[in-house]
Order: C-alpha cells, then structure tokens, then sequence
C-alpha cells in the first residue's frame, strides 16, 4: 500500500502484515476529518487489494495511541456539520469493525473517547504499562459515539461498563488487562514489537482459514448456541475444497513448514 496519507503512516511489513500509525502527535493522535477519512481508505483499500494478513493499528509517539475526535476542529462546526462529521467517523468505526482480516491495537499511550472506541473494535489489543484509557464523552455534554456503550459492555460486562461510561473515569493498563480490555501489558517501549510479533504469527498461518474462524467468532457471539454452532460448520465446510486445506495436510504429513497461498 504505498500511497502516502496526510494523518498517517502506512507500511507494508514484509511479513504481509499492514502497520498503520495514526499520525497526529501534536494533538494526541486525534483524529479530525481528514484522519477520518484516511482510515476509511485505508481499511477500503485492504479488503480490495487483498494483500495482507493482518493489520496492526498503533499511534505515533509514546505519549498517545489516539485522543479521539479533534476537539479544537469540532469548536468552529455547526450543528450540521457536526453531524456529517459523525456520519464519516462511523463509516470509520464501521470499516474497522467489519475488516475480515485480524486487526490487533497496540496500545502505546492514551486512547480515550472514539481512541479507546477505536482499540475495542479491534480484535485484541496489547498495551504499554503506561497506557490509559477512557470514554469521557458524559463529561463533554455528549456520550460514546463510536459504538462504546455497546463495545466496553462486551468487553467488561454491563455493570463495569456503566460505572466506566457514567463516571468518564480513566483505568490503568492493568485493570484493562483484568477486565478484558487489552489482552496484555507490555514494558515501555516493546508494545509495538510484541504486537508485531503476534501478527507476523497470525499471518504465517493459512490466511483463509483465519477469516473463517475471525468470521465466526463475531458473527456466532450474537447467537444462540446451536445456530452458532451450524454457522462454524458451515464455516469450516467453505475451507475443505481450498489448496491451503491440502497443503496443510502435506506439510504435517511430510513435517514441513506449510506453503499458504489463500487459496
């Protein structure tokens, strides 16, 4: 992906991996309109160029991961705009929420309002041991926008969820680790190494059976069991007929390495 973003920092990893660094150090790693509608490109552009494996989202800087939405460019919008604004940011949230590829946060600083919406449409998040978190939104006269309410009460359970939303109380890294937040705490400075680390794993795996099982994981949480159940099956049924399902078996056999070629 080698188009240059005004808010972003793109890289392809040689590992197929996609490292995408929101780049707003100056406020935080904010996202105005225009970071907005960079993600949105760039989370388009994966799904049609089908290039990569895995996707690790992170923030310049150590200071944050991402502030959420510019409150300095949100002053001068009126009412309307306001609102169009918030139409593209939920294009945004949407476009990471429904990525079929793995997107893992690394967590390097602060991620409060639509940042810490951002890490929980993620799907896992590790975090620096001076990470914080928050949605803060009641405090600003508004409330989580970017699918907070519904994200954190999954994530933490219903009651933790409100006491967090309710109180705009900010959490360490360590409670975010124990309430199911971030799935771990790294020292100063390796968050990005050890997230990487778990992508370059991911994407050694075989990249169509990695989307089937993402795929259905998210779509079968929201079902009752025995449905749940049939959609993993018919999940697993759309990998027996692929090349990767035979070349994993061969390379078992032969006690090789597999070849993936999402195929």
């Amino acid at each position: 992906m080698e188009k240059k973003y005004e808010t972003l920092r793109v890289q392809d990893r040689p590992t197929d991996v996609l490292l995408a660094t929101l780049d707003r150090p100056a406020v935080a790693n904010a996202f105005n309109t225009q970071a907005a509608l960079d993600l949105c490109e760039v989370f388009a552009r994966i799904e049609t160029e089908r290039r990569h494996r895995c996707v690790v989202l992170t923030g310049a800087g150590e200071r944050a991961f991402c502030a959420g939405a510019d409150l300095k460019e949100r002053s001068s919008l009126s009412e309307e705009e306001w609102r169009s604004q918030h139409e593209i940011f939920e294009r945004m949230f949407g476009l990471v929420r429904d990525c079929p590829l793995p997107v893992i946060a690394a967590v390097n600083g602060a991620a409060f309002g639509g940042g810490l919406e951002l890490v929980l449409l993620c799907d896992f998040a590790y975090a620096s041991r001076a990470a914080k978190f928050a949605l803060t939104e009641v405090s600003l006269g508004i409330m989580p926008g970017g699918g907070g309410t519904q994200t954190l009460a999954r994530a933490v359970g219903e009651r933790r969820a409100k006491e967090l939303i309710l109180t705009a109380r900010p959490f360490s890294a360590e409670e975010a680790l124990a309430w199911g937040v971030v799935n771990k705490v790294c020292e100063a400075g390796k968050v990005l190494d050890e997230t990487l680390e778990a992508a370059n794993r991911i994407a050694s795996l075989a990249p169509l059976s990695v989307r089937q099982a993402k795929g259905a994981i998210r779509d079968g949480l929201h079902r009752d069991l025995p449905s749940a159940m049939r959609l993993e099956v018919e999940a697993y049924n759309r990998l027996v007929g692929t090349e990767d399902r035979g070349e994993g078996l061969r390379a078992f056999n032969e006690k090789r390495k597999p070849k993936f070629k999402g195929r």
